[in-house]
Formats: structure tokens, sequence, C-alpha cells
């Protein structure tokens, strides 16, 4: 089959250039599917990142409910397995417990993206239900990284974030609770912008005070498509329990100016947790980079007590993965996970969180809420308040302890022991602020480091100015240029 770019053509276009030569009539969206499923057989062999691509979509992206004069003109576009759902489409969440379940409806955001006009061709590779560091289980799929694939791709937006990286296609969906955009956007090299609340609908099944901390977004190479996804895809359903909000002016055309100079606050010090020396050396590179473009940049960090905030966010994760986990099991009409379709810690946690009191959720959410505030006075003085996306090196596959396959017996350890890597991205997440991991870091073994800056609630667009800045500064050459080993 011959295709309409080679990959070096390819890969140097972003979702929003792939849409500029559709609308010139130099490919059709049919032939950009070609060369994603070309792309997909070309790596994923080595990767494992794509659990299945819509050959009915790969045919006729216009037959697959695309949009097809919308403003990304048929581009391609894969879902993690997990969160909005397709109509008719599997979702298996990552679980042998989900295998052959089917979605009913488009949710909302499906509906969004389609009219954006994405062409939704295939699923990604998650942990089971999206709660762990990696999408790696022998029994199910190990998914490794392009830089590296002897290192994970973290998670839980793992696939996504392996074929973006891979050059597969410019950009795909991700979710975050805790960092799920940002972890795997930093150690795979790419843009994860986690939107502040109010921003991407998770309707009809849920709405964002159903969870309090998990929000949808998308992984990408170029700032401007990160703009252009949230511009076209936003919005809110009718019947939220919140408001959802538009900015005054569009993110594409935002990013096209330059920030005014910033006060952003560097910090590695996060309650109990701190990065290893070489992170932090990056993060004082970084610092001082930006002191270049003109911005003040000192140590600092929110009055917060931060031990409090973690073991508040543990027990919203364990409580409310309880009731997701409750909710599958009632549907089979079962009592309780059954131990060779459930991975272990996925039933501690169930055990553990299943009977949480409204007293405990109580103390948590007075909790939320003092964190949040705190962050809020923070932002008073502070524009930006940056960090390393993790604080150790990326794990190695068959690293056991950040995974949902753990023997560990005690959940809270569990995630007391994921708090020592991922403690820089899930407060966020709590306070309902926006965050970017950005590629502009490099760990010692030559695997990305992503740099996260966070900002106030609905700051999104200054994390965007900020990046898109940074962007410019770099000629565009995020990763200091470098590419992945295994790519198209």
């Amino acid at each position: 089959m011959t295709l309409p770019m080679t990959w070096d053509e390819w890969t140097a276009h972003d979702g929003v250039g792939l849409a500029e030569r559709v609308r010139k009539g130099d490919v059709t969206p049919s032939e950009l599917a070609q060369q994603v499923a070309a792309g997909v057989a070309k790596v994923d062999p080595a990767l494992n990142a794509v659990v299945e691509l819509f050959e009915d979509a790969l045919a006729s992206p216009a037959g697959n409910n695309t949009r097809l004069d919308g403003p990304f003109a048929g581009v391609p576009y894969l879902m993690k397995d997990l969160g909005p759902t397709l109509a008719g489409r599997m979702q298996e969440m990552g679980s042998l417990f989900m295998r052959g379940n089917r979605a009913a409806t488009d949710s909302f955001l499906a509906g969004r993206i389609r009219q954006a006009g994405l062409n939704i061709m295939g699923r990604t590779t998650t942990p089971e239900f999206g709660v762990c560091s990696s999408a790696e289980n022998p029994a199910v799929y190990v998914t490794r990284n392009p830089w590296n694939t002897e290192y994970t791709t973290c998670g839980s937006s793992a696939g996504s974030a392996a074929t973006v990286a891979a050059g597969v296609l410019p950009m795909a969906h991700g979710s975050d609770g805790g960092g799920s955009i940002r972890i795997p956007a930093g150690v795979n090299g790419l843009i994860g912008l986690k939107p502040s609340r109010g921003v991407f609908s998770i309707a009809p099944g849920l709405s964002d005070l159903t969870g309090l901390v998990s929000s949808q977004g998308c992984l990408t190479r170029s700032v401007r498509d990160t703009a252009a996804f949230f511009d076209h895809c936003r919005g809110g359903a009718v019947g939220e329990f919140m408001p959802y909000w538009t900015p005054p002016e569009p993110y594409t055309e935002l990013i096209r100016r330059d920030p005014k100079p910033l006060r952003i606050a560097l910090s590695h010090e996060w309650g109990d947790y701190r990065a290893v020396p070489e992170f932090v050396d990056e993060l004082a590179r970084v610092g001082r980079f930006l002191e270049g473009l003109g911005h003040y940049v000192d140590w600092a960090l929110p009055a917060v007590d931060l031990r409090a905030a973690f073991e508040a966010q543990t027990t919203c994760y364990i409580s409310n993965f309880a009731q997701v986990i409750a909710g599958m099991l009632a549907a089979r009409g079962l009592e309780r996970p059954p131990a060779d379709l459930i991975e272990p810690i996925n039933i501690r946690i169930w055990e553990a969180g299943i009977g949480t009191t409204f007293s405990e959720r109580f103390r948590m959410q007075a909790t939320f809420n003092t964190t949040a505030r705190a962050f809020g006075a923070f932002f008073e003085d502070w524009d930006i308040i940056l960090t390393p996306v993790t604080a150790l090196p990326t794990p190695r596959i068959g690293t056991t302890e950040y995974l949902t396959i753990s023997d560990n017996p005690s959940v809270r350890d569990w995630f007391g022991n994921l708090w020592k890597n991922f403690a820089y991205t899930p407060l966020a997440n709590l306070c309902g602020i926006p965050a970017i991991s950005m590629p502009i870091g490099e760990q010692a073994g030559g695997l990305p480091l992503g740099i996260q800056a966070q900002a106030k609630q609905a700051n999104d667009g200054l994390l965007l100015q900020l990046a898109a800045q940074i962007e410019r500064a770099m000629d565009g050459k995020w990763n200091s240029g470098r590419r992945p080993r295994v790519r198209v």
C-alpha cells in the first residue's frame, strides 16, 4: 500500500497541520486513517499500546459520525479504553472482568470530539479501571515506553501516550484522576494538560461532582493541538450539576501572544516527598531558562497540610474506586470481586472502601476545602508553581510495587508508596486547578522528564500561553529535538 506521506513528513505535522492539508485537498481523511493503521502495524508489536482499530472508521471516517467539515477535518484520534463511551464499541477498561463489555451510547464528550472533526478510530491501553501507574498486567497486556521499551509508559493514559510519542498520530485521548494525563506525558515526552473543573463533561452517566477529582483531556506533541482540542471539545451537557465555562478568547488565539512576565514558584519538597537530586537539578535549569524569558522565579510552596491532603486524597480514591467496582459487580449479580478476573489491589480497594461512611467522606471533603483554599491563597501571590512531574526515575517494566497486580496486603501502604513517586500531580485534581506537563526535562538514562506547571482555577489558558512561549523559544523542538527509539 502506498501511503500519502513519508513517515518523516507525517511526523512533522501536528493535528492542526494535517487538517490544513485536508482542507487544501492534498490528502483525504481516509488516507490519514490508513497512515495511522500503517503506523500501528509498524510500532505496536514493540509497544503493545493499541487495543483495537475500528475497521469501519478506517474505511469511512464520515460513516463514523465524524464531522469532516469540523476544525480537525477528519484527523485520526484514539480513545483511552476508559471513561467516555462510544455507541456500539467495546470498552474493557484494562480488565479481564470487563472483557466484551459494549457501550450502548456515545458519551457527551465523544459527541463533541466527533463534532470537532476528529475521527475516533480505535482504543488504547489502560491499567485496570485506570487505578495504577502503568498498563502492565501480563494477563491483559504490557505497554512499553517508545523511548526505551525496558521501561513503562506510566499511566493511566498509557497506550495513548505511547502511540502519540511514537508518531503514530498527533494526538489521542487521556483522562486524569491524579496525574493520568500528565505522568505518561511526562515520561513519554508529550504535552498533557489537565483542565480546571468545568471544562470537559463526563455526561450523561456521571458529573464532575460524582468523583470530585477526575477530568478528561488529550495528549499531544504541539501546544496548538491542545489549545484547539480545548476550544472545540469543551462544554457542558444539559443538566450539569456545576457551571461549565468558556474563556473570553479562544486558546488558539491566546497562545499566539507571550504571557506577561510571570511570578513562578519552584518546588520539589512536597510534604513528605522529595524528588531525586537529578530532577531537582533539571527543575532549577528550567527555572533559569524561564528567567531568561523574562519571568521572576524563586523557590516557594503553598502553606498546606500536605500530609492531611494526601490522606484525604487516598480516602477519595479508595472510596470512589470501591463504588465503581461495586457497580460493575451489581450489573453481573455478584456480591464480591472474582479473584481470577479482578487484580489483587483492586479487590483490596473494594474491601477497604465499600464501607466508607458519610462522616469519613465529609472529613475528606473538609480537607479538600482547606487544601484548595490554601492553594488559592498561594496563587494570589504567584502565577505558576513548577515541579517535576514525578519524583523518582521511571520504573522498569516488571516493577510491581506500583501496579494493581502487587501483592501488598495494605491498600493504604500501597497508595503511600505510589505518592513517593507521583506526589506532584494529584493535588491539582483535589483542588480542581489546571496543570500541564511540558517535555523540557531529561532523565539521566535518556527518558524524558516532564516539568509540571500548575495555576489557579480557570487559568488553563495561561498554562498554554506559557507552554507556547517555551515552544517558540525552542523553535518547536520539545525534548531538545530528541526522538524515541521506537517510532514510525
